[in-house]
């Protein structure tokens, strides 16, 4: 365990913390996440529940996440997603040259 910006972290270093790089919002809430790892995953956001992710109903708010610090933030920084979750509730994002996807 250690401690960051105030926060106790447990079982990963401060070096190991994984953090999103990228993110592009594709159809039906569905995020396609780049993270630190090199992986990208598709992860499916209408998991997000409760009080804190229910203005992202908003597509106009849902459809422009950043990225600040390695976290995909929304409407201004005011909702946000730990990266580690969107990891583990993600899915594997196979391409396939041969059918042209990316």
């Amino acid at each position: 365990m250690y401690l960051h910006d105030g926060f106790v972290c447990g079982e990963s270093t401060e070096d190991e913390m994984m953090k999103v790089q990228g993110v592009k919002v594709l159809n039906d809430r569905i995020m396609l996440i780049t993270f630190t790892t090199g992986e990208t995953r598709l992860f499916d956001s209408t998991i997000l529940n409760g009080p804190a992710f229910t203005q992202l109903d908003d597509n106009k708010i849902f459809s422009n996440p950043k990225v600040v610090h390695g976290v995909v933030t929304w409407h201004n920084e005011e909702i946000d997603c730990a990266p580690e979750y969107m990891y583990e509730h993600s899915y594997e994002y196979i391409t396939d040259d041969t059918f042209g996807y990316l």
